[in-house]
């Protein structure tokens, strides 16, 4: 049979969940290092703007925002650039902080899919060694733990690792939920301090 010889080779299964595992990781060190630049630098951006807006040198700040990452100086930006509706002004800033808080979720669905997809690819490597172990069952014409254990091993592993990555997924897709929450109202209530100077 073909398709448990592909499987008495390589244990193919293990292979997605390598890759999903590196996805994970790959994701995570992208979003530590962006969240802590991000802070960082939208932290900076509201105290000098902050300090311009008082001075009232606006051209100054606009000129700041302009240097920034667009998520964080797009929304300073349609701050500074006051309508004389204040509806239209207020709407502008609102679209622009909608832009920054989906800005911030990139890749956060490849956490998300992990999370809820690689314990059926566990499972599925579950369901591959246990046929393997009734084909060695067929193949020795008779049963016993010594027939079955390949298997049954490689079962548990693929059960294993596939909840392994799962875990790993969710725990960090809920930790960067969590930290998107709190940047963005740091960062929603230093955009409406520096409005209330204007």
């Amino acid at each position: 049979m073909d398709f448990l010889k592909l499987i008495e080779e390589g244990g193919f299964i293990m292979y997605p969940l390598i890759i999903c595992s590196l996805a994970v990781w790959a994701v995570a060190i992208q979003k530590f290092w962006f969240y802590l630049q991000f802070d960082k630098q939208f932290r900076m951006l509201s105290e000098k703007a902050g300090q311009l807006v008082k001075e009232n040198k606006i051209h100054e700040a606009k000129g700041l925002c302009h240097s920034a990452h667009p998520l964080i100086g797009l929304p300073y930006l349609a701050l500074l650039e006051k309508h004389e509706d204040k509806n239209v002004w207020e709407g502008r800033v609102a679209r622009r902080l909608s832009e920054t808080k989906e800005g911030l979720k990139n890749y956060l669905w490849i956490l998300g899919t992990v999370g809820s997809s690689a314990p059926f690819i566990g499972l599925f490597g579950t369901v591959v060694g246990i046929i393997k172990s009734f084909d060695s069952i067929a193949r020795a014409g008779k049963s016993g733990f010594a027939v079955v254990a390949a298997g049954l091993s490689e079962a548990l592993i693929a059960t294993a690792a596939g909840i392994l990555v799962a875990v790993i997924a969710v725990v960090f897709y809920n930790y960067f939920q969590t930290k998107i929450s709190s940047l963005l109202l740091d960062f929603k209530n230093r955009l409406e301090d520096i409005g209330d100077h204007l």
